[in-house]
């Protein structure tokens, strides 16, 4: 039972009187281990025992490489015995037997040569790394051999016949580095140089190419800086051009105390690189500017940042004249006339791929900002006319036209006191392609320039093209009054009146009528009230035509403008009373009900305040009620829908209902006498 229960519990848990430190038990661990196996030291007595131990262990090592001979360790083993016996042509016979298995085995030359070096057999160890090098030329451990082993001989002109054979194979660029080390370690810098010029072939990473300007600037002069920097932008191009070059060299050049220099350094490597490969560099020439040019600088920093951002976009898509505009904001804040003019005229170039009005529709303000420009900013004129006439030529006008241009090419040469150019401009764009616009934009023209009878003969050629269209009468008509011709006036209204379609004619109708009650032609304008209600039935016609018989002056009266609060008369209160009247007559026997309840509304409101209580009482027992219908649909299923319900309609319906009462209690009656 006790052992079921688990392990026994530690009643005592105070700490023991001795205690046992961590690095107490791993000391004795160690001491307490015995002893490893040890190879016994064999002796020899003579000769003969040696010779018998050395052919035993080459049996050995034969029979080692002869089982397993791709395995060079056994060899290297084996050779390395050899070594130790001072028996070096067994031990080169072993490499030599070795390398005709594997010769492309590096590290069996290394150890090959390291033999031949140790034992100072200086001439064989020249040999075996000639032969390797030859061997695996791509190796560039077996080169770093040789050369060491040269070097460390003090032969130096060895050495560069080693670095030449080496540098002819075209190594990485580790390789040309250890070979410009060699030759700065005994001062020889021109050769250096030339060496650097050959690398910069084999290799033109920009990397390589401030290497080279380094050394210059420890060993050299200024002018080879920069000519090292210039051949080296010049070698790149623009496709292999790197911003860490042109860091390089403006730091150099700031580092002379040279600011303008590494200023256009700066510029011209922003104005060739792409945005995406020039983000250290614009860091680095904001930070250039900061410290060591002015405001304008620092504007000039940003404004080449933002160039080459738009450059991006426009790359992106040409097409896009959102970044146009902007970019050409950009260049006329720089003040560059040249460097304007080239990206208008870039913009301008992006012409919409179809013949559509909507794709030219931000396409054309790049030639109005442009002829703008030229014109207000630049003062050269000719230049703004040939950008109006060069715009109007690209426009196809047999399918759309755009009159702003028109108007505003007329609208500069009128500014260049060119009269008869702008009324050209104006009359071909009529001629070509007719618009509403055009037309006004010409009235407009003349009318400043106080020209009446151009502009009788411009409206009346517009009506002639459009007589549909009711502001062009309208505008007609108010020239004529303003030219105090009445009768014209008369006239023009009339036809306009008259003709078949128009597109607005409640405007037009409205005109007509205003001017006969604003020239005080009061009878005029009841008739065209009366006319205007033989061709419609409005409500709002109705109580105009209300509200004008209460502003109708009494005969003998006159008309006095400043007094607004004059008594209106009882004979102006029945006329608009008779309209009212008319107008609910009218509408209950077609049976608008919702015109009726605006007719009642205006009715009660005009009674509220010309009328009397009773007067008020007699409209508001003809108003609505509202209730609720159901109506059947289509579907057979059922909506509400609000009616009015007219107080005049419920006694029609109760006095048809008393006679049909009365009717019906005749038959009964004919009937009961006929009976008896």
């Amino acid at each position: 039972m006790e052992a079921s229960r688990g392990p026994p519990r530690v009643k005592n848990k105070a700490p023991a009187p001795q205690q046992i430190s961590a690095e107490q038990l791993l000391r004795e661990a160690v001491d307490r281990q015995e002893p490893g196996l040890q190879a016994p030291t064999q002796r020899f007595a003579d000769l003969e025992e040696l010779h018998e131990f050395q052919g035993r262990k080459r049996k050995e090592f034969e029979d080692y490489v002869r089982r397993n001979r791709i395995n060079m360790n056994n060899w290297m083993r084996y050779a390395q015995w050899e070594l130790e016996q001072k028996e070096f042509r067994r031990a080169r016979s072993i490499f030599e037997r070795a390398l005709d298995v594997d010769s492309t085995s590096v590290i069996l030359w290394i150890r090959y040569v390291e033999a031949e070096m140790k034992t100072r057999n200086i001439n064989h160890a020249r040999n075996i790394l000639d032969r390797a090098v030859t061997i695996l030329p791509r190796v560039d451990k077996l080169w770093y051999k040789y050369v060491y082993m040269e070097e460390t001989l003090g032969n130096v002109a060895g050495t560069r016949q080693v670095f030449e054979r080496w540098m002819s194979w075209e190594p990485d660029e580790a390789a040309w580095s250890a070979y410009i080390k060699l030759e700065k370690r005994y001062n020889e810098f021109s050769r250096a140089r030339a060496i650097f010029e050959r690398f910069t072939v084999v290799h033109p990473e920009p990397r390589n190419w401030i290497k080279w300007a380094r050394f210059e600037e420890e060993n050299g002069t200024s002018d080879l800086v920069r000519e090292v920097f210039g051949m080296a932008i010049e070698t790149l191009g623009d496709h292999f051009m790197d911003e860490r070059l042109f860091i390089a060299y403006a730091r150099y050049e700031a580092k002379l105390k040279e600011y303008e220099r590494a200023r256009a350094i700066y510029k011209y490597a922003l104005d060739r690189l792409p945005r995406s490969k020039a983000m250290t560099l614009h860091k680095s020439y904001t930070t250039f500017e900061k410290q060591f040019g002015d405001r304008e600088g620092v504007e000039d920093v940003i404004l080449s940042k933002r160039r080459v951002q738009y450059e991006e976009q426009i790359k992106e898509n040409p097409k896009n004249y959102d970044v146009w505009f902007d970019f050409a904001r950009l260049e006329e804040m720089s003040q560059d006339p040249e460097r304007v003019r080239e990206v208008y005229e870039r913009a301008i170039a992006q012409i919409p791929p179809t013949q559509e009005k909507r794709h030219w529709r931000r396409y054309i303000y790049l030639w109005v900002f442009y002829a703008l420009y030229e014109e207000m900013d630049n003062g050269d004129i000719e230049r703004a006319r040939q950008i109006y006439s060069e715009c109007l030529k690209l426009i196809p006008h047999k399918k759309f036209t755009f009159a702003k241009i028109w108007i505003m090419k007329a609208q500069f040469e009128v500014r260049q006191m060119q009269l008869q150019a702008a009324r050209k401009t104006m009359g071909n764009a009529i001629g070509q392609c007719p618009k509403d616009k055009l037309f006004k934009g010409y009235v407009e023209l003349e009318l400043k320039l106080f020209e009446f009878v151009r502009c009788r003969t411009l409206y009346e050629k517009y009506i002639a093209w459009n007589p549909a269209n009711c502001q062009a009468w309208i505008k007609f008509a108010e020239l004529e009054r303003g030219l105090d011709d009445l009768d014209r006036t008369r006239g023009l209204f009339e036809l306009a009146v008259d003709q078949p379609v128009l597109d607005m004619p409640e405007l037009l109708w409205k005109a007509y009528i205003d001017f006969e009650e604003e020239e005080g032609e009061y009878g005029r304008t009841r008739r065209l009230y009366e006319r205007l209600l033989d061709k419609t039935d409005h409500v709002k016609v109705w109580i105009s035509y209300a509200h004008f018989e209460i502003n109708v002056p009494e005969e003998g009266e006159e008309e006095d403008e400043e007094q607004e609060d004059r008594p209106i008369s009882e004979e102006a209160k029945q006329r608009a009373r008779e309209v009212f009247e008319r107008a609910y007559k009218s509408m209950r026997e077609k049976e608008l009900k919702e015109e009726r309840v605006a007719l009642l509304t205006a009715w009660k409101s005009f009674e509220g305040t010309h009328g009397a209580p009773s007067d008020i009482e007699k409209v508001d027992k003809q108003m609505p009620r509202k209730v609720k219908k159901r109506r059947k649909l289509d579907d057979d299923s059922f909506e509400e829908y609000m009616d009015y319900v007219f107080p005049a309609d419920d006694e029609s319906a109760a006095k048809m209902s008393k006679l049909l009462q009365m009717a019906h209690q005749w038959k009964q009656t004919q009937g009961e006498n006929g009976v008896a």
